[in-house]
């Protein structure tokens, strides 16, 4: 820490300079980029698959697809049936495979998503403290203005009553 002297008033000892508040400073980090590089192919696949079968679209694919194969099997012309009402054993077999299937990449997929949550959570955490910390800064170093222009006040005033007696 510097100190700076002006006239026969000096700044106190402990109050950081401008230039030790940027010395103090750490580079953001972007916790998006460093996640992004770490991924393997397979783990991108998961956080694919998780991102797309999560959504209404998804969903609405596999409704129509459920609805058309009920509705066929059911009211469908009878020699082009081929799943036959009310078991559906062909598409519970079907409709399991895909959930067997799909259930291990979501949660591989919701895994990758909590760990880089945390980690946009731990580097929210070292942005606040790293601001907090230079807040501090700055309300010492205006207290520490604020005493200067006290002190120069101080003085203006003596030698303002001295110069009118």
């Amino acid at each position: 820490m510097g100190s700076a002297s002006y006239n026969g008033i000096t700044m106190p000892e402990t109050t950081p300079t401008l230039k030790d508040l940027r010395a103090r400073r750490t580079p953001i980090r972007n916790v998006n980029r460093e996640h992004r590089e770490r991924l393997s192919p397979l783990e991108r696949t998961a956080l694919w698959v998780t991102k797309h079968i999560g959504s209404m679209g998804f969903f609405i694919l596999v409704l129509l697809w459920t609805l058309l194969w009920l509705l066929w099997n059911t009211i469908g012309p009878a020699e082009l049936r081929f799943d036959p009402f009310p078991a559906f054993v062909l598409w519970l077999f079907i409709s399991n495979m895909i959930q067997l299937l799909l259930l291990p990449l979501l949660m591989i997929g919701q895994n990758l998503q909590g760990r880089h949550a945390e980690a946009r959570a731990e580097a929210d955490f070292e942005v606040n403290m790293q601001a907090e910390r230079e807040i501090g800064a700055i309300l010492e170093h205006l207290e520490s203005q604020e005493e200067v222009l006290r002190e120069i006040r101080r003085r203006l005033e003596k030698n303002h009553s001295s110069g009118n007696a």
